[in-house]
């Protein structure tokens, strides 16, 4: 995705993998204009419910503001219908709000429901997609490469951790859009989302 010089976006690297029980969801901090390194502790990893997470590659503005309007939607469906939304129900509703308004993002939808782990991939035109494990942004081709290697159906939680911190680090790098350190949270039906210390990524990465 291009956009013109000054413009704030995140090249980006994020990821979704399911496992055994649940799903880890992460995102590096880089954000760039241009060439240049912006600022170095953007959000990309965002709750937007007790069991949903939303990933988001792209210009700034517009994935701050998706990560608003849907953390608001998933809490007044849940007050409404006293049940969690599920992670299709959710993929779905963004991919409306895309699809009526284009913008310049590409987004996972990660969550836990009835059904297990999910992992949908949102394009900017609200195209959805579901997979076991998925990779966005700049830096998903390296990622491709470790995850392919990686990963296995059925996968333990930890093995799952390991994996996405080991993926998202190859990622930043080789692709100068994508690093500085990075986000992870595990979400399961017991637990709910949990985000992952950065004193326990720094274990992971060793």
């Amino acid at each position: 995705m291009t956009e013109q010089q000054g413009v704030l976006k995140t090249g980006t690297s994020t990821l979704g993998i399911t496992f055994k029980g649940g799903v880890v969801v992460g995102a590096d901090h880089r954000a760039t204009m241009g060439h240049f390194i912006a600022n170095k502790s953007v959000q990309k990893l965002f709750k937007i419910g007790d069991n949903l997470a939303l990933t988001t590659a792209g210009l700034v503005g517009h994935a701050q503001s998706l990560s608003r309007t849907l953390t608001a939607e998933v809490a007044l469906f849940e007050l409404r219908r006293q049940q969690p939304m599920t992670v299709k129900g959710a993929a779905t509703l963004t991919a409306n709000i895309l699809s009526g308004r284009p913008h310049w993002v590409q987004l996972l939808i990660v969550g836990v429901d009835a059904d297990g782990g999910h992992v949908y991939s949102i394009d900017s035109a609200g195209g959805s997609i579901p997979d076991a494990y998925c990779a966005t942004g700049s830096g998903s081709p390296y990622m491709y490469g470790v995850l392919e290697d990686g990963f296995s159906e059925g996968m333990s939680q930890a093995d799952a951790l390991k994996l996405a911190a080991r993926a998202l680090y190859a990622s930043g790098q080789r692709d100068a859009a994508s690093g500085n350190g990075m986000d992870l949270a595990v979400i399961t039906p017991a637990s709910g989302y949990q985000q992952v210390s950065q004193e326990d990524i720094a274990k992971l990465l060793k």
